[in-house]
């Protein structure tokens, strides 16, 4: 593990307890993207695992979860992130892991669903990340990515009253458009919408859905 992910995995860990209790009932004031989650599981439903990936206290596993997805799992970068999902989402499991390194095999995965997690990611090693996340996917399956819209990243010495030292990348669409694309990914949608009010950080955000391309018959 580099010594960027050391930190973010640090960092995460201090602010889990307080993470969950702020984020954990985002989606009930987040309407496009409980339609967005519901298109996502209506096209992974009964095909195999979804991996909620950089699962935080496991919010989106746990929608994906009451809309039918019963294969879904969270993984996170953090420990003390994964202790917190399994105690709001006793029903689901989660586990600890790094998603340039992935512990899956070719193929394995129906569906993942990236929630802001790819904005620990450098710019210079989103293309590489992502196609770790095309190697575990099975032909045809799906990729929900979101993220935030920017040009600059922000850096956290402090976070909620805690020390920490964490970078956040905000990309453009077309910028990730393309790093989807050097991945393998077929781009099926790209979508914009403007930050929630008093909901979350003030930021444009994207989401992506992206397919690993069908094997080609022999």
């Amino acid at each position: 593990m580099d010594q960027s992910a050391r930190e973010a995995q640090t960092g995460y860990d201090r602010v889990a307890a307080e993470y969950a209790r702020r984020i954990f009932d985002e989606l009930a004031h987040k309407p496009l993207d409980r339609q967005l989650l519901d298109r996502f599981a209506d096209q992974v439903r009964d095909r195999g695992p979804v991996c909620d990936l950089g699962c935080g206290p496991g919010q989106i596993a746990r929608y994906l979860y009451e809309q039918g997805i019963t294969q879904v799992f969270g993984l996170d970068l953090s420990p003390s992130m994964v202790e917190q999902a399994c105690l709001l989402n006793p029903q689901i499991p989660f586990c600890q892991g790094n998603m340039r390194t992935l512990q899956a095999e070719d193929g394995a995965w129906a569906g993942i669903a990236a929630f802001y997690s790819i904005i620990h990611i450098p710019p210079s090693d989103v293309t590489e990340v992502l196609r770790e996340f095309c190697r575990v996917l099975q032909p045809h399956g799906v990729l929900l990515l979101t993220f935030h819209l920017g040009l600059e990243p922000v850096h956290l010495d402090e976070w909620w009253g805690e020390q920490v030292s964490i970078d956040f990348y905000f990309f453009q669409r077309d910028e990730m458009e393309n790093y989807l694309s050097a991945a393998g990914f077929e781009i099926e949608d790209s979508i914009q919408r403007s930050p929630y009010k008093d909901v979350e950080h003030p930021s444009q955000r994207a989401y992506i859905f992206a397919r690993k391309p069908r094997e080609e018959s022999a």
